[in-house]
């Protein structure tokens, strides 16, 4: 599996004009947050040409669907129809993993989160990350283990502003 490449990852969806929002960790670390992550999470518009322009730059990065018995990934039809088929699609790429979450846990997905998110300029392009409270709001309802913990730390960081 390849290293994650964030610069990678962000340059070919903005090549690609694809609308996104960076959710998760990643975002979170634009915004100041201290955990480390190995992927990035975004969560695209669903409209047909966004689709086409998401397929067009997941084929770019030679992007494959991640198993854990098979790192590597598998071969897929990365195609808008077979995107759109998914509420998830876990990823690994030439840049390392990527997954698209069209309705991340607590959202009603892209245009909830693009109402709040922040501009970023990220390697050169312009990045749209999910504000602070949509993460907290999102990582409180997954309640995973790992997300517990980073509910404390947003929660602080919140807080503090």
């Amino acid at each position: 599996m390849s290293a994650f490449d964030p610069e990678r990852i962000l340059r070919a969806l903005a090549r690609r004009r694809v609308r996104y929002v960076l959710i998760g960790a990643t975002a979170a670390r634009l915004q100041g947050f201290p955990r480390m992550t190995a992927d990035a999470d975004i969560t695209p518009a669903r409209d047909a040409g966004n689709l086409e322009r998401l397929a067009a730059a997941l084929r770019d990065l030679g992007a494959r669907v991640y198993t854990e018995s098979i790192p590597e990934g598998l071969p897929f039809g990365c195609d808008a129809a077979s995107l759109a088929r998914a509420e998830i699609w876990n990823l690994v790429t030439d840049a390392g993993r990527l997954d698209v979450i069209f309705e991340p846990s607590g959202t009603a997905g892209y245009d909830d989160l693009a109402a709040s998110a922040v501009a970023y300029e990220a390697f050169g392009v312009e990045v749209r990350a999910a504000s602070l409270e949509d993460i907290l709001r999102s990582k409180r309802a997954s309640d995973r283990p790992q997300d517990r913990q980073d509910v404390i730390v947003l929660r602080e960081m919140l807080k503090r502003r």
